[in-house]
């Protein structure tokens, strides 16, 4: 009976989202690409044979108690590591205890999860790869920044990269539901919602953001008081609560969404300030810099083609002469895309490309006068007939098909309305006039 009272109010002490955390994969909300009924993952572990990979994702959505579902539902040893805190010697300390265990373990190789795997060095991440490779351990890792910009490729190699999804309002209902009625805490108050639209708006699609959002309103009341939840308590509640800054979730991405929206809006003051949270908070300044790569292509693209250049000079300098020194070259690299003319037509441009090759689902063949002509035979066969050489004709350009039959005639790149594609959109009706530039 002691055991059972001391079980129970060490479980109150929890936060919500620990109350909550799913034991199995039928108690698992989302993911069903990856854990739904014959998919991927669930087949993986259903099999028995599970292989290294890494859970890509934004924050909350289940990385880390999938991980712990998988030890658990496959009965192997569960070693965690935070890369945060963790060096060298940590994972070697634990790869050794691995090698003792193998020759007892009777259910395979232990899970090593690790969370944050991109905030590890190239020398952490050399240390794992003997271990991953022999299969000493399974390596699942867990990262919200795209592992191909953060993971050494030989490690890369060596693990499945599988995406997790922000949760969808369906999700989102499950995990309100089953937290009013189900939670040791929550299932004793008179809780009644009457509106979900700001509860669901302010957890962005983030489980343990939404759960933690609950039991902030909850506890502002007083225990013996029934409560309503509607958008203005939610509103309301929740605006006395939030943090300034929290680059372990809370308010991660919401303050980098108004950094990148501020410079694609233009304004260098709404960028620069944002920015300045992000630094008084913590954040990896290499995140900050990749964000700016990748927005100089995506929303100002043609309109300035030196800000890719200065955004990709940024990010090699941050990462050179750190900080605090970098928070200059971040600040002038920010202010620089902000005041620069904006142009997404890059980016609509290889959606509308993906778009067509999608919509081409029997991939039509490249046209003969395009494809290499190495042998007699390829040439008998008409390969690279009537190529006609660009740099044989004025102007170094020649009217010629260069689309499969299927997507002739088809405009994939609108230029943007600015100085530098104003340009372009000229040469391109003088050119391309059956593209109807």
């Amino acid at each position: 009976m002691d055991n059972t009272n001391e079980q129970h109010n060490t479980l109150l002490d929890r936060p919500l989202p620990e109350r909550l955390r799913p034991q199995t994969l039928d108690e698992y909300v989302g993911q069903e690409h990856l854990v739904g009924k014959d998919a991927i993952l669930r087949k993986m572990i259903e099999s028995g044979n599970i292989s290294s990979f890494i859970l890509w994702g934004p924050p909350g959505v289940g990385k880390t108690t999938l991980a712990r579902i998988i030890a658990n539902r496959l009965d192997r040893e569960f070693y965690t590591l935070s890369a945060i805190n963790s060096g060298v010697k940590d994972i070697r300390d634990i790869i050794d205890r691995s090698k003792n265990n193998r020759m007892f373990a009777v259910g395979g190789s232990p899970i090593l999860f690790i969370d944050e795997i991109h905030r590890f060095s190239k020398n952490q991440q050399d240390a794992l790869l003997g271990a991953v490779e022999q299969g000493t351990v399974v390596l699942i890792g867990a990262t919200t920044e795209n592992p191909s910009f953060e993971v050494i490729t030989p490690l890369l190699s060596r693990c499945q990269v599988y995406v997790l999804k922000s949760l969808e309002v369906k999700d989102l209902d499950t995990l309100l539901h089953r937290a009013l009625t189900e939670d040791i805490v929550l299932k004793k108050r008179k809780i009644t919602v009457t509106e979900k639209e700001a509860l669901f708006r302010y957890s962005g699609g983030d489980a343990r953001k939404l759960l933690n959002s609950l039991e902030i309103i909850v506890s502002s009341f007083p225990a013996e008081v029934p409560i309503e939840i509607n958008n203005n308590v939610v509103t309301d509640k929740l605006q006395e609560n939030i943090a300034l800054y929290d680059k372990n979730g809370e308010q991660h991405y919401d303050i980098i969404s108004a950094f990148i929206k501020s410079i694609r809006g233009s304004d260098p003051n709404g960028a620069i300030y944002w920015m300045a949270r992000m630094i008084a908070g913590g954040e990896d300044p290499l995140f900050i810099a990749r964000r700016m790569v990748i927005l100089a292509s995506e929303d100002i693209g043609l309109a300035n083609p030196n800000a890719a250049l200065l955004a990709q000079a940024c990010f090699d300098a941050v990462h050179k002469v750190g900080m605090p020194e970098g928070r200059i070259i971040l600040a002038e690299t920010c202010i620089y895309l902000a005041t620069s003319p904006k142009s997404n037509s890059a980016i609509m441009a290889i959606d509308a490309a993906l778009a067509a090759v999608e919509s081409t689902n029997d991939a039509p063949p490249v046209p003969l006068h395009l494809r290499n002509a190495p042998t007699k035979l390829m040439k008998e066969l008409g390969y690279a007939k009537d190529y006609k050489y660009a740099h044989s004709y004025e102007g170094n350009f020649v009217d010629q098909e260069f689309l499969p039959d299927k997507l002739r005639n088809t405009k994939l790149y609108e230029p943007g309305n600015n100085v530098k594609e104003n340009d372009i959109l000229r040469r391109l009706q003088s050119e391309w006039k059956k593209y109807g530039y």
